[in-house]
């Protein structure tokens, strides 16, 4: 994994208020909904169910469920997130709790009914370990026969579509992004270039890569009884036309 001196990338406030409005585009936004409706149905989410939405960034799945009459609490370490969220949720009398802490160490024992990790929020540490205590902590904030849900881009699906260089422009905002495969496939050096109002903003960044295999052999090393994968939130399978890797983990 990429080393640095200065403060990890995934604790730089700076990049996540930076590229917050392309992290979370109009389109993103939109997309909760439909991401909340297949949740709801693969998961089966009962009404009386109570979900922690653990790295929820600006709390856009959070409200969405929420709305939906779910009990929810949002963690994410990023202040200027979370006060986005509680300011949506104050202006549509939304009842969300959330916490400002990081998925490390932020635990609940036998809490919740849900807890979910979505839109690739796993995987930021240089230090493996630190993967491993964040899953041994949700871990113990499930109730018994509960169930994780982690979403992300699995390495095969990376590996199917990689491209080194491409651009897309959106809300008149244009993003370069160019990429690099670290060693062992361990993680993506991705470098963004964002040009928004004239101005030009650029950060590298490092986030892990997982297989399927490999991310249900770690869920399983914590606890987990049952781990299923699929290739999206809509339950379809994870296979050579899969778009994204969703594990789900019982405890």
């Amino acid at each position: 994994m990429h080393k640095t001196k200065e403060k990890p990338w995934h604790e730089q406030d700076s990049f996540w208020e930076t590229f917050a409005p392309v992290i979370f585009s109009k389109k993103v936004i939109l997309a909760a909904s439909q991401d909340v409706e297949q949740l709801m149905n693969l998961l089966n989410l009962q009404q009386d169910s109570i979900i922690c939405d653990m790295c929820c960034g600006v709390g856009r799945h959070s409200l969405e469920l929420a709305r939906r009459g779910f009990k929810v609490t949002g963690v994410d370490r990023t202040t200027s997130y979370l006060q986005e969220a509680k300011k949506k949720a104050d202006v549509e009398g939304l009842d969300v709790q959330f916490i400002n802490e990081d998925i490390r160490d932020f635990c609940r024992p036998d809490s919740f009914d849900v807890v979910l990790n979505l839109y690739t929020s796993f995987g930021y540490f240089e230090k493996r370990a630190d993967e491993r205590t964040s899953l041994e902590n949700i871990y113990k904030s499930l109730k018994s026969g509960d169930k994780l849900v982690i979403e992300l881009m699995g390495k095969e699906v990376l590996a199917r579509i990689f491209q080194e260089r491409d651009w897309r422009e959106e809300d008149g905002i244009i993003l370069l992004e160019e990429r690099k495969i670290g060693e062992n496939w361990d993680f993506i050096e991705s470098r963004w270039i964002m040009i928004k109002d004239g101005k030009k903003f650029e950060r590298k960044f490092y986030p892990g890569l997982y297989s399927a295999v490999e991310l249900c052999e770690l869920l399983s090393s914590c606890g987990f009884g049952r781990v299923d994968t699929y290739g999206g939130l809509d339950g379809s399978p994870y296979d050579q036309k899969a778009n994204r890797l969703v594990v789900v983990g019982c405890k």
